[in-house]
């Protein structure tokens, strides 16, 4: 038990631990569905539970901390008595303004006597977390970094989620009533400086996190009343050692990729819509050398790096009156972004005339990788010469690489493969675009074949001034260190970048230490350590 005592000083009360404090949740499963998938969302705090259900459809299930009939009490207590606490607060870092809620509970409970043990104050801070700070009843849809979209369509309506795994999925979350749908959508346009009204029924805005979100107010717009979508922005993105082991890429598509971008050649991801083409840019992007001016142009932030020598360049929202309103497009910032000697440029995908100054920069030297929306390597091209991007056929020579990003199922779940990888050779004497396919996927063996020509390969060893004695062994060392990464299941993207940045500046020492590469990191991160969507057993469930 919690006691205050107002005449002793009383120890500060630590945070929370999942290793130390154990779980807080004790999941209970209907009977009639099956369990496929545990995980944690919030260790210890909001567990994940994907069932299915007797008409054979995937359910997406949270639990959270049950509350005590006395826990409930004090709660409601508290939501009253720390608001005024926490608004004379002047804090506006997030963990500056939860230990300012903390300390508001504290100081209610110490006043009012009221005792607790350990566990029901963790509980507790919980949900004042949530329900003041955070999503609400979103908040652990916030921290699955599994789900891409979030959507809600209107009252007595589940929420439905886009989940990396099980594509679309419907949830238990359901707002009943009017009120409380509306107040979270004012509360997310809150969060962001906005109004929102029937006089203003729509507000397209960022969260704090990086996530995209769409609202609609009230019946104005959408018949089913207010409504929201959140384009999630994953704070962690993949490396490519995670997409190695999803097999959305082979270890010899990861070097080659390596040996591509470390000798300055452009790369262009193309795929259909969720098909991983901002994915696998952000994880190739992993290989710039450590030191290298980046510039990064997004209309909405998905791109994380390591690199400190990084501009993180984004569309900004349209603000003010009609008037006083100056639009700043991707195009203003590509042409910034030349201005600034950047030897690599990541364009998050380019849609319009930006693709001109793109493929300018490719040719004045600049390495570049973008994306485009594009089924295959020849519907790319079409896209490039043609409205609205109107890209000179000449230029787009200028390009080295082509990956072709496909979203397949298999057994009933989604899975996301490198479909091609193609080199942009040149313009044929008929001025038609010539390409050499290196790799292929096969959907028969869900493997990869490799073609064994490549232009970049010998282009490599032309700059490099080296025969092919020396890039079969460099190669096969790559492949080595790679290898041992996706074997010791190092794959934060701050450990990958790390040791990718080692390598480059003392490879006999990281050849040395291929038998456990997690002595030689600083960062403390190391998967093992982690536990982002950590999965459990299925057998912690009651029924």
């Amino acid at each position: 038990m919690i006691v205050f005592d107002k005449k002793t000083e009383k120890e500060p009360i630590p945070d929370y631990c999942f290793e130390r404090d154990g779980a807080l949740v004790s999941p209970v499963l209907d009977p009639n569905n099956t369990p496929v998938e545990l995980y944690w969302a919030v260790p210890g705090l909001s567990l994940v539970a994907i069932v299915r259900t007797p008409e054979n459809e995937n359910l997406y299930l949270v639990y959270e901390p049950s509350l005590t009939p006395f826990e409930k009490e004090v709660l409601e207590r508290l939501y009253s008595g720390v608001r005024n606490i926490l608004i004379l607060e002047d804090v506006y870092n997030e963990d500056d303004r939860a230990n300012a809620l903390y300390r508001a509970m504290d100081k209610y409970m110490e006043r009012f006597g009221i005792e607790l043990p350990l566990v029901s104050i963790y509980k507790i801070r919980y949900y004042l977390n949530r329900n003041y700070l955070g999503w609400g009843i979103l908040e652990p849809l916030q921290h699955d970094s599994s789900i891409e979209d979030i959507s809600c369509d209107g009252i007595n309506v589940p929420v439905f989620l886009f989940h990396r795994k099980y594509r679309n999925i419907r949830t238990t979350i359901v707002f009943k009533n009017t009120k409380d749908l509306d107040t979270m959508v004012v509360l997310f346009a809150q969060k962001t400086d906005k109004h929102i009204s029937l006089a203003t029924p729509i507000v397209d805005t960022t969260l704090s996190d990086g996530s995209r979100i769409q609202l609609t107010y009230g019946t104005t717009v959408s018949a089913h009343g207010s409504s929201f979508t959140i384009r999630k922005f994953n704070e962690v993105p993949f490396s490519p050692i995670d997409l190695i082991l999803n097999k959305t890429f082979t270890i010899d598509e990861m070097v080659y990729f390596w040996m591509a971008v470390e000798y300055n050649q452009s790369v262009l991801f193309i795929g259909g819509t969720a098909s991983g083409k901002t994915t696998s840019l952000n994880a190739v992007a992993q290989f710039i050398p450590k030191l290298s001016k980046v510039i990064t142009i997004e209309d909405t932030r998905e791109i994380t790096l390591s690199h400190e020598n990084w501009i993180a360049s984004v569309v900004p929202d349209p603000t003010g009156s009609s008037e006083e309103r100056i639009e700043i497009t991707m195009f203003d910032l590509l042409k910034s972004a030349m201005r600034q000697r950047p030897e690599f440029i990541l364009v998050g995908e380019v849609r319009g005339v930006e693709a001109q100054t793109l493929f300018q920069a490719m040719n004045t030297g600049h390495t570049t990788f973008s994306t485009l929306h594009a089924g295959s390597v020849d519907s790319a091209i079409h896209r490039l010469e043609n409205e609205p991007l109107n890209v000179p056929k000449a230029t787009i020579e200028s390009l080295n690489i082509v990956s072709s990003q496909v979203r397949l199922y298999r057994d009933g779940k989604q899975i996301r493969r490198c479909n091609e990888i193609v080199e942009i050779i040149g313009l044929s004497e008929t001025k038609n675009v010539v390409v050499n396919t290196v790799f292929k996927y096969d959907p028969a063996s869900d493997d990869v074949v490799h073609s064994g020509q490549s232009q970049i390969y010998s282009r490599i060893m032309e700059i490099a001034g080296r025969d092919q004695t020396w890039l079969i062994q460099e190669r096969r060392k790559r492949s080595q260190f790679i290898r041992a990464m996706v074997e010791q299941k190092i794959r934060d993207y701050r450990d990958v970048s790390e040791l990718l940045w080692m390598y480059d500046a003392m490879p006999d020492m990281v050849a040395d230490s291929l038998d456990d590469l997690s002595e030689l990191l600083t960062s403390g991160i190391t998967s093992p350590k982690l536990y982002r969507n950590m999965k459990i057993p299925l057998d912690v469930l009651s029924r």
